[in-house]
């Protein structure tokens, strides 16, 4: 009898002889199955629910398993509620052998010593939802023939039952099936019309037997960390909350000069074997296998990606016909991300998923998954690019708010990111779209521009600057800058973000500024190594606009004109001039002695003053002589020279505003200074002297 460290330590055997064999008085050679109910000394009921529970627990190694199928396949005298039961929880823990597949096959049709019919319903339904864990599913195929069931008149009299149904949609996707076996007998328009797709059996059996799989191969390791070098042979990878759906790596149609995935074991044979590894039966399992990625990786092969790809479309074919819901597209998005986040490569064959996704998709679930793995779309045409895939995915996730909008900017500057990646790793950047770069920054520039006018905020302007620095980064590489075409901001969101209160945001919206400067004078010259293409008539159209952005600034900040109209190319900012006396006078109420030109300079500026009485305040600290009097601040020409004849701090004009700019760089503020260095011609020559 089974004791209580039997089921504690997963000890199936026992429990096993319980079933085959009777009470302890008989003998061991007759079995319980064979005994009547009523002439066994016990009661096997309790032995039945102990045996499930296990096999729910752990499922049955190959040996167990065997002399469950034994167990089940024969008529004997276990009632049927007990059969059932063990059916339901037969969970193998490892690869089904041919000999459980012949025996369950065998058991099916009519005989004195078959099953009853009940209980070939559910040995039917567990061939299917075990069929991926067959060692050779083609045994089936050489089963079909020899079955006790008499093929071609199971096709007629399903044929005749259609007929009877008016083309009932289940027996149409059956009679589909069948016809790739007798397409003598399943002629004519048998098989015309709707068909309903054949779904599986029982989601959550099949959730439990991955994760009874995956422990047996975890306990296999020894709990040892994959090196990416074998396969994942129990694909526990995320779909959603839930175990993988995907069919783990298996190679069906190896032969003596191949060598099948699963028989590497480090990258010694894996690189030793890579012109020799035979593909997988299942290509789709390279969502979730990293050896299997590898191998697609080093060794392409369109026809594969097709397969992956007609596997996806499946999935949505059968969302679309009703037989799935969004939960299973989400669930694929979980394992394209596995896939992307691994390999890189978001495949084009792939487009086509997210683009069936985006007609259903409410905009808000998974929504950080699906935009960091559309962030991987190659680099192609943007216009084609926008029109199947990013047109329909901003439909889906702006809904007039500024979240979705900063979620969509995001989106965008993570895509910039991964196509400047493959710029700068391309041998050939002739071979790759570079337009679409120049085409992508001409779409964001709408939408940051809304964004900086809806939500208004520090947070903001920081998410705007990091699209832009992105754009930027790829101006900055010469290389680059030769198939690339420079794209400024908009004039109207410099302009706002110039005037943020934060300190933050002005110093790297002036670094940014600079890098569009030196882009636009590297190619008005030849470059030192190859002749450089040019400027195109859209970036000589750009650049008065930059040079406003230059020359605005550099009143505000340095030349005490903010405002200023009349110097080459300001725009004062854009502010209406209508509006200027207005200030004017406001300000004079408030103090005389400022002017409306200086009070947006270094010294004056609401983000930059406090900076600059510090930098002031470290200078008078660090006096060797006694300072009789500290500047109150702000800082100007006129005060500087009143300090110095009260004894205070000695200091020039010019040596204060250099110093600044020097203590901005020290501080991490390094925009402001780059722009003054690269637009300002005496600072230009002080900096390299």
């Amino acid at each position: 009898m089974t004791t209580l460290d039997d089921e504690n330590t997963g000890n199936l055997g026992p429990l096993l002889d319980d079933l085959e064999s009777a009470a302890p008085r008989l003998s061991r050679f007759i079995l319980a199955s064979k005994v009547p109910a009523k002439r066994r000394q016990v009661v096997i009921k309790s032995t039945v629910e102990r045996t499930t529970a296990l096999l729910y627990q752990r499922g049955a190694i190959p040996d167990e398993l065997a002399r469950l199928v034994d167990l089940v396949t024969v008529r004997n005298y276990l009632d049927q509620a007990s059969l059932s039961a063990l059916i339901r929880n037969l969970y193998p823990a490892t690869k089904v052998d041919n000999d459980a597949i012949f025996k369950v096959v065998g058991a099916l049709g009519h005989g004195q010593l078959k099953p009853a019919l009940p209980l070939q319903s559910l040995l039917l339904r567990w061939l299917v939802m075990v069929y991926h864990l067959l060692e050779n599913p083609g045994i089936l195929t050489q089963a079909y023939g020899t079955s006790a069931v008499p093929s071609p008149s199971a096709d007629n009299t399903t044929l005749a039952l259609s007929r009877q149904t008016g083309n009932d949609p289940p027996l149409t996707g059956l009679l589909r099936v069948f016809k790739n076996y007798y397409p003598e007998i399943i002629v004519g328009k048998a098989t015309k019309g709707r068909a309903s797709a054949f779904k599986h059996p029982d989601l959550q059996w099949r959730e439990r037997l991955d994760e009874i799989q995956h422990q047996h191969h975890e306990t296999r390791d020894n709990g040892g960390s994959r090196n990416g070098f074998s396969v994942n042979h129990a694909l526990s990878q995320k779909m959603g909350a839930k175990p993988s759906l995907l069919p783990a790596v298996y190679t069906q149609h190896a032969h003596e000069d191949s060598v099948t995935l699963e028989e590497i074991d480090g990258p010694d044979t894996f690189v030793e074997n890579l012109d020799k590894i035979e593909l997988p039966t299942q290509l789709v399992a390279v969502l979730a296998d990293p050896l299997l990625q590898k191998l697609l990786l080093l060794r392409p092969d369109s026809e594969s990606f097709s397969r992956i790809s007609n596997w996806v479309t499946a999935c949505m074919g059968d969302v679309a016909s009703g037989d799935g819901d969004l939960s299973l597209l989400l669930d694929i998005v979980d394992v394209v991300h596995d896939y992307t986040a691994s390999t890189k490569v978001l495949p084009p064959l792939l487009l086509s998923f997210f683009s069936f996704l985006f007609s259903v998709w409410n905009g808000s679930d998974k929504r950080d998954v699906v935009l960091e793995t559309l962030s991987f779309a190659p680099l192609m045409d943007f216009d084609k690019l926008y029109k199947s895939i990013f047109e329909p995915f901003e439909a889906s996730v702006l809904d007039n708010a500024a979240e979705s909008q900063t979620s969509l900017l995001k989106f965008y500057t993570l895509l910039l990111q991964r196509w400047t990646t493959i710029m700068q790793a391309a041998e050939d950047l002739d071979t790759l779209p570079g337009g679409a770069v120049t085409q992508l920054v001409t779409h964001v520039n709408k939408l940051t521009l809304t964004l900086s006018q809806t939500s208004p905020t520090t947070a903001t302007y920081l998410t705007i600057l990091d699209f832009y620095e992105c754009s930027a980064a790829i101006l900055a590489k010469p290389n680059l800058l030769q198939h690339v075409e420079i794209t400024t901001p908009p004039a109207l969101l410099v302009y706002i973000m110039h005037f943020s209160p934060s300190l933050i945001v002005v110093s790297r919206l002036c670094g940014l500024l600079a890098i569009y400067k030196r882009a636009f004078e590297a190619l008005r010259a030849p470059l030192p190594t190859s002749q450089s293409r040019g400027l195109t008539q859209h970036e000589n159209e750009q650049i008065n606009t930059l040079n406003s952005f230059l020359m605005d600034i550099c009143n505000c900040l340095w030349r005490g004109r903010a405002f200023a109209t009349s110097d080459v190319n300001s725009q004062g900012c854009l502010i209406p001039q209508s509006l200027v006396p207005v200030l004017v006078r406001y300000l004079g109420r408030i103090d005389s002695k400022l002017s409306l030109g200086s009070v947006f300079g270094v010294s004056h500026s609401p983000v930059l003053s406090l900076r600059t009485i510090s930098y002031i305040r470290e200078l008078e600290d660090g006096e060797q002589e006694v300072i009789r009097d500290r500047h109150a601040g702000p800082v100007t020409q006129h005060s500087l020279g009143q300090l110095a004849h009260r004894g205070g701090l000695q200091i020039s004009w010019q040596e204060y505003r250099s110093g600044l700019l020097r203590y901005l760089e020290t501080k991490g503020f390094t925009g402001i200074p780059e722009l003054m260095y690269n637009t300002m011609k005496n600072l230009m020559k002080a900096r390299h002297q």
